[in-house]
């Protein structure tokens, strides 16, 4: 069972390279937060391959994969950026751009020869990068009186909950980070006491 809390992203940037008839199909891969790193890499890359016919891309973005966008820079349309897309979806992973840059050589590809050239450079890039598989956290803070110490680090212990922060004063704060799927269950057993209060600050 594939747990929603889990994700997984590309460690490294990579290149990729596909030939056929001449063309020559040149890949980037990166890992990316968001659009305006996409913006940044795609002016990047277009500098460095000034003399391409096409710079086409696709891109995932967010734990959940809710921004998905693919560019066919002026090729026949589907036969570029989705090839591209499509890669990135059958590995699974997410905050990551693939540029193709494509050199024309002089030989008409057509369309099922424009989506297995694109897709492959993509493919080859993907194979060279380093894989991270991440845990969707959620960051709670508990608010406590000195007296009640033990009775939070026991909960942190028995958790295993990753301590982000901590303040304690006559009124303490401890704020820890859990992962998604555990994380009903530890909120629900904080606020069975009654002494404790807590509350959600952000998931990363």
């Amino acid at each position: 069972m594939i747990l929603e809390d889990k994700y997984t992203e590309v460690k490294n940037h990579t290149t990729g390279i596909y030939k056929e008839k001449g063309s020559k199909f040149i890949a980037y891969s990166y890992p990316v937060y968001s659009e305006q790193e996409v913006k940044e890499k795609l002016e990047e890359v277009k500098k460095i391959e000034y003399a391409a016919r096409h710079h086409c891309y696709a891109y995932i973005l967010n734990t959940d994969k809710s921004a998905q966008r693919a560019n066919d820079d002026g090729e026949p349309s589907s036969t570029a950026g989705k090839p591209i897309l499509g890669q990135i979806l059958s590995n699974d992973l997410t905050n990551i751009l693939i540029i193709v840059v494509r050199y024309f050589g002089g030989v008409k590809l057509g369309v099922p020869g424009l989506i297995r050239s694109y897709k492959t450079a993509a493919a080859d890039a993907i194979s060279n990068a380093t894989m991270i598989t991440k845990t969707i956290k959620e960051q709670h803070e508990v608010s406590f009186k000195y007296p009640q110490m033990n009775d939070v680090m026991r909960l942190v212990k028995e958790f295993d909950l990753e301590v982000v922060n901590t303040d304690f004063q006559i009124n303490c704060k401890l704020t820890f980070a859990v992962p998604k799927s555990k994380a009903n269950d530890v909120v629900n057993t904080f606020k069975k006491n009654h002494e404790l209060r807590i509350k959600n600050l952000k998931i990363r």
